[in-house]
């Protein structure tokens, strides 16, 4: 080979070295974290969830009563009951939801066999057998340990129903319904973490304009009481107001305005509001499985609308509770997809993808960074509605990637979050933009430093650099959830497909280095 014909190809050579630098410097993630520096608690309550009388998500997949062959405590599925104690559930939501507004509790207590069979207008027009009532839902939570978030029927109720409810399960004192609850076999009363007073009344809750909201809030906080001795003072139920589920804040702005205004005679402690990702919007185009990368891609970048959706609701509570006393609640969130072919398209049957799995890392992200205000959270739903933790078909039972998540997070509740400097980085693809890299920092109760990073790219994995201050790490293990494919799952045939493997970095002179692989979310412990 001449000169002229190396020089050539030298030039060549140096030509796609340069051009592939941004690209190459774009793989590289370089994070910065002071773990000296505190921020709000990441409330336990942001992991929680939602359990609706929808579809197969009380009846088979929680109750299946004393009598089924699979195995069970007082009619409980046993195996769902251990998996839910590993995620330290904090709190569920039930009956609703729309369910929770034509919900009439006395048809679901008493002897099994006397109560009526109703039927589920919401959702299906199915026939309800209220096997799975009040003092069944205290004894699930019970069995999982985590506390009851009950919502009210404002809707198609009265406050004296609600009244009487809360009565049933919290009184002490031996009044006739106290004494109703113990002769149904529960003398001690129960306890009720928090209140909704109503569900998305401004819809499927009763179609209210604002103001006839805000006189039905004022009429259920005052006369609706926790009468359970142990939840007075600081143990107080938390009362939960109804708040928008659209970016537009004028109802927000209206029921914050009224509390400003409120005296001693109404209160509430936290603000609701819903938002799920509905890729294409609706009506629901986007299927759960099957989907391409260009379908990621626009999940994902429908996802991370939720910071803007907070912020938005943040900025009109900020200038009536500028302390930050009433909480922001996002009660209902998650995927929310096309049903399965060939199920009933009223029991928002959906398979749950990797997909999901980086969707609510990056929503639990949000949360956290908004923890300031943003105290309290709900996926929808538990179990085998929308975007469940678990799937279950008759004694079988699968784990979901967004399960996962939830139980790599688990160290995150009630830490402290630890601001991460860091730049996303960017991909383009087919006209989306979207972060290449997101990334979650906390110091729990003993002092130990736990940082997530989420990759976002389908393809390509990203190398960390992360410059750790405030504390000596040593070393840093943890695990790395991923699979083959954005659209692989869990089957009953093939459960392993999308789970969590152990993950190692490297520690030296304050930097911690790894490689995420793509398409991955990664918890790792930091320790001295």
């Amino acid at each position: 080979m001449n000169f002229a014909a190396r020089r050539f190809i030298l030039r060549i050579a140096l030509l796609l070295l340069v051009s592939a630098a941004p690209l190459m410097a774009q793989q590289t993630a370089h994070l910065s974290i002071d773990a000296s520096r505190a921020g709000a608690k990441i409330d336990r309550n942001l992991f929680g969830q939602f359990a609706e009388n929808l579809g197969h998500g009380l009846y088979e997949g929680i109750w299946v009563g004393p009598d089924s062959p699979i195995p069970n405590t007082r009619g409980i599925r046993k195996d769902v009951v251990t998996a839910l104690q590993a995620l330290k559930v904090p709190d569920v939501r039930w009956p609703g939801g729309c369910f929770a507004d034509e919900y009439h509790w006395r048809k679901g207590v008493g002897p099994a066999g006397k109560r009526p069979a109703t039927v589920n207008s919401t959702w299906g027009g199915v026939v309800d057998p209220n096997a799975f009532g009040t003092d069944e839902f205290m004894d699930f939570i019970q069995q999982i340990g985590s506390q009851a978030y009950v919502s009210v029927n404002v809707g198609s109720g009265t406050p004296q129903e609600a009244a009487e409810w809360l009565e049933y399960m919290t009184a002490a004192a031996p009044t006739a319904l106290e004494k109703e609850r113990a002769a149904n076999g529960h003398p001690d009363p129960y306890k009720v973490g928090f209140m909704g007073i109503g569900n998305e009344s401004w819809s499927c809750g009763g179609d209210m304009i604002v103001d006839y909201y805000l006189a039905q809030l004022k009429i259920y906080s005052h006369f609706v009481r926790n009468m359970n001795p142990a939840q007075q003072d600081k143990n107080q139920m938390l009362k939960i107001a109804v708040g928008p589920g659209f970016p537009e804040t004028e109802w927000t702005e209206a029921v914050m305005k009224a509390w400003k205004q409120h005296d001693w005679a109404w209160d509430f402690d936290g603000l609701s509001v819903h938002w799920y990702t509905t890729p294409g919007g609706w009506p629901l185009s986007m299927p759960s499985t099957g989907f391409s990368v260009d379908d990621y891609d626009k999940t994902l970048k429908s996802t991370l609308f939720m910071d803007e959706f907070l912020r938005k609701q943040e900025e009109v509570m900020d200038r009536y509770d500028p302390q930050k006393k009433v909480a922001l609640v996002v009660d209902e969130w998650g995927g929310w997809y096309k049903a399965l072919p060939g199920t009933n398209e009223h029991f928002l049957v959906q398979q749950n993808s990797l997909r999901d799995a980086i969707l609510t890392s990056l929503n639990l992200n949000i949360f956290a960074r908004h923890a300031d205000r943003v105290r309290m959270a709900n996926i929808a739903q538990m179990i085998n509605v929308l975007q469940a933790m678990i799937l279950t078909d008759k004694e079988k039972m699968v784990l979901t990637p967004t399960y996962y998540v939830f139980r790599m997070y688990v160290p995150f509740q009630d830490a402290t979050f630890v601001p991460v400097d860091f730049d996303p980085g960017t991909l383009h693809r087919d006209g989306i933009t979207l972060p290449r890299v997101d990334a979650l920092a906390a110091k729990d109760a003993s002092g130990k430093l736990w940082l997530e990073i989420t990759n976002l790219d389908s393809e390509k994995p990203v190398e960390i650099d992360a410059e750790i201050t405030g504390m000596t790490v040593k070393t840093a293990k943890g695990e790395t959830l991923t699979a083959p494919a954005v659209d692989s799952i869990n089957t009953f045939a093939a459960p392993g497909t999308v789970v969590p493997k152990p993950i190692s970095a490297t520690v030296k002179g304050g930097r911690l280095a790894l490689t995420v692989e793509p398409k991955s979310v990664t918890v790792l412990s930091l320790e001295p």
